[in-house]
């Protein structure tokens, strides 16, 4: 039986393009079992003997081509801010199952780390130098309330079930904790709550560092498992008083710039570390709360997309007038993984509250930023490696170092939303 050539032709073709669109799609779709590669990150990872104990750091710069190691003048060549990120990345890596006797080492080792940088005033010192003394006087390592020693409380709250069979070294955590949040609540609890005016905006002024809603966010990501271990009810009222002043941060909504934007301080947004939806979302599950998941969705729903439609942003300042909110600057650049991970969070943890496949959707095309979906159509993190890059710089290039935040907030992203 003959076949009409002009009909063969036309199914060979037709059938190649459903080829090729699949293979498009899949070649699309971000990698998930084999993303999360440790490789670059065990490279980072270092044991250090201090005073005849056994502990382990991260180093922060890693620079191209070779990745060598590099330490900053002013600070240090490792730090409690990356530690921390490292102990709550692997914390969740050890919960694949995979590795989990090294993963545990490592943990142990990281978690030494940041109780031996903890001063004697209940706050943390954020660097070491290359002698393994401590930093105890740059601007980015006193030991104060502040971005570390927050990091270190969620740090530690989140390892700490990991050393249930410990007891010796729970107690030690426990003990850190405690004198941590000793300090915590002296120097937050007493703050009146008090509404500032700045550009037209107005802002709370009892939250860290006054007006830091960003910092505000980390400490609840620490409050949330200290409750729920110790059920201390000043925990709750703390995590109600930073709750309440994040919402108060909130500008705009569905159709008023910045569409439900959290500012991250005073009339300030910056992508990095903007975890506030992430962190409502989180506590009003937590405690079916849901004016906080209301106003953590309004900022995913409306402010994400915005994002994703008009192009990423480093920061932006805006004002209040007459007819709503304006942007007064502008910083186009640079575009780090820490700026995606924390809406690539939100949006994951939105799915987990409402089950609306909507919210999958977004999560997965924010992390398609790292394969691709950027301005630049390039890979900001390695899977063969395991290297995150160090951030989008311009419309034309992008940096080749891959230091310890870039790579953990990677990894952070991917062992989150897996």
């Amino acid at each position: 039986m003959k076949i009409n050539f002009k009909i063969t032709l036309i199914l060979f073709l037709f059938i190649g393009i459903i080829t090729s669109c699949n293979r498009t799609n899949q070649e699309n779709k971000p990698p998930q079992e084999e993303t999360i590669n440790l490789q670059h990150f065990n490279h980072l990872y270092k044991e250090i003997n201090i005073a005849g104990d056994t502990l382990a750091i991260v180093h922060i710069y890693s620079e191209f081509p070779d990745y060598d190691f590099v330490i900053e003048p002013s600070e240090g060549f490792t730090c409690v801010d990356d530690v921390a990120r490292a102990i709550v990345m692997l914390s969740q890596y050890y919960k694949t199952g995979k590795d989990s006797e090294k993963t545990l080492h490592k943990l142990k080792m990281l978690t030494k780390f940041i109780l031996f940088m903890q001063n004697k005033n209940g706050y943390f010192n954020n660097f070491i130098w290359n002698d393994y003394s401590i930093n105890t006087t740059y601007k980015t390592t006193v030991a104060e309330l502040n971005w570390w020693s927050l990091r270190a409380f969620w740090a530690l709250e989140t390892v700490l079930p990991l050393f249930s069979e410990n007891p010796v070294f729970l107690d030690k955590i426990e003990t850190s904790i405690d004198k941590l949040w000793v300090n915590i609540k002296t120097d937050l609890s007493s703050k009146e709550l008090k509404i500032d005016t700045i550009n037209g905006l107005k802002i709370p002024s009892w939250l860290p560092n006054k007006y830091a809603a960003d910092q505000a966010a980390v400490l609840i990501l620490g409050l949330l498992p200290y409750h729920k271990r110790t059920e201390d009810i000043a925990a709750k009222n703390m995590i109600d008083h930073m709750a309440k002043g994040i919402i108060l941060m909130q500008k705009g909504g569905k159709l008023e710039y910045p569409y439900g934007a959290f500012m991250s301080w005073e009339n300030l947004w910056h992508a990095w570390g903007n975890s506030q939806a992430f962190a409502l979302l989180k506590a009003g599950r937590q405690f079916d709360n849901q004016d906080y998941i209301k106003s953590g969705l309004k900022e995913v729903d409306h402010f994400y997309p915005y994002l994703l439609k008009n192009g990423f942003a480093e920061a932006f300042w805006i004002e209040k007038n007459q007819d709503g909110f304006s942007e007064t600057k502008r910083n186009e650049f640079p575009r780090i993984a820490y700026g995606i991970r924390p809406m690539v969070w939100a949006a994951s943890e939105a799915y987990q509250i409402t089950k609306k496949e909507v919210y999958l959707d977004l999560s997965e095309e924010l992390k398609s930023w790292f394969f691709g979906n950027n301005v630049l159509k390039i890979d900001m993190y390695d899977a063969t490696t395991g290297r995150g890059y160090d951030g989008i710089i311009s419309n034309e290039t992008f940096n080749h170092n891959s230091g310890a935040e870039s790579t953990i907030e990677c990894l952070m992203t991917f062992l989150e939303t897996n």
